[in-house]
């Protein structure tokens, strides 16, 4: 029987991904100290402000002009999974809804039929750095839910499952479930609409934190499954017995058991797997649709409706400084965590 590994490839920016996920932004900014507006205390001569992506100092502002991120912009047709490991992220949205979430929290947002939002990254520390570290993953939406209503969902930090496994030399594997099921340990649901809310469609997001020389063995799921390793941190791992000592996407067999083996430094690797829409897709920017007419509908739409309108007096709002970690939905419903 041929090995687990079926494709090796580098990660690339951004990194590719197979269907059902379309693809994965891993973001890495050393933002400096904030200054008063939550912006960088650091000269934004030189750089392309709204345009910002050189990664001049070790960030960027992306679109922002005063603090980093992405003001106001639509999506139509597909899910955006933002996982923040470090940093914050102030959400807004054309329904009215918002949000501060960072720290291990993840935001899924199901923008259907149509939605606006931004998504700035304030500076909240005055004396020291902010560094920001996040994965935004695109995932598809089949044909039939296109259109469905917008939805958002937090998921945060402490309801999301950590499975720890101790090797034979109890060297420990530390597994982040931000989607689908290890074993008895299940991630919170999806929004309802998700391909991820359908058990056949057996997604799942999964981030590995493997000690160093950490060995863990990855359990096989249906034949029809499409899984993806992304190793992005480590000096090297052994994956099936190949050995890999650049960061590299890995594609392997799903109804295999996957033995991987860890280096002599601590290594990282975020796992997409899902069964594939297996539909066409045509993308134009921030729409994904089925169809070339679609695609132009999307335009019409957006240039007629603005999926609504933007509420907000900023293209980019970003919250009080002192604001804690919270999510308001559209139907008013609050929720609040900790202090940031």
């Amino acid at each position: 029987m041929a090995g687990a590994v079926l494709a090796v490839r580098p990660l690339g920016l951004p990194w590719l991904t197979a269907d059902p996920f379309l693809f994965c932004m891993h973001h890495i900014d050393a933002y400096p100290a904030g200054n008063e507006s939550m912006g960088p205390a650091a000269s934004l001569a030189g750089r392309d402000l709204g345009q910002d992506f050189a990664g001049r100092d070790g960030w960027n502002m992306y679109h922002g002009a005063v603090v980093p991120g992405f003001p106001q912009h639509p999506h139509r047709g597909f899910e955006t999974v933002t996982i923040v490991r470090r940093g914050y992220i102030d959400h807004a949205d054309s329904l009215g809804a918002t949000a501060r979430f960072g720290s291990g929290d993840t935001q899924w947002l199901t923008a259907g039929g149509g939605i606006v939002h931004s998504e700035m990254f304030p500076l909240l520390q005055r004396d020291q750095p902010n560094p920001v570290e996040l994965f935004q993953i695109w995932l598809n939406l089949p044909s039939e839910d296109k259109l469905v209503e917008p939805h958002f969902k937090m998921l945060w930090e402490r309801e999301i499952p950590r499975y720890s496994l101790l090797d034979g030399q109890g060297r420990e594997t530390l597994i982040t479930i931000v989607a689908g099921r290890l074993g008895d340990v299940q991630a919170p649901s999806p929004p309802p609409r998700s391909w991820a809310s359908r058990l056949d469609a057996d997604v799942a997001i999964w981030s590995f934190r493997l000690a160093p020389e950490a060995r863990f063995t990855l359990p096989p799921t249906l034949a029809s499954t499409v899984r993806t390793l992304y190793f992005f941190k480590g000096t090297s791992l052994m994956i099936d017995g190949e050995r890999l000592s650049s960061h590299v996407a890995v594609q392997v067999r799903s109804d295999l058991q996957v033995e991987l083996e860890n280096g002599s430094a601590e290594s990282e690797i975020l796992m997409l797997q899902g069964r594939p829409i297996a539909e066409p897709v045509i993308q134009q920017g921030p729409f994904v649709m089925n169809t070339r007419a679609e695609i132009q509908g999307a335009l019409a739409d957006y240039q007629r409706s603005r999926f609504g309108g933007w509420p907000w007096a900023s293209d980019g709002p970003v919250h009080a400084r002192e604001e804690g970690r919270f999510a308001k939905h559209a139907d008013g419903k609050v929720e609040r965590v900790d202090r940031a």
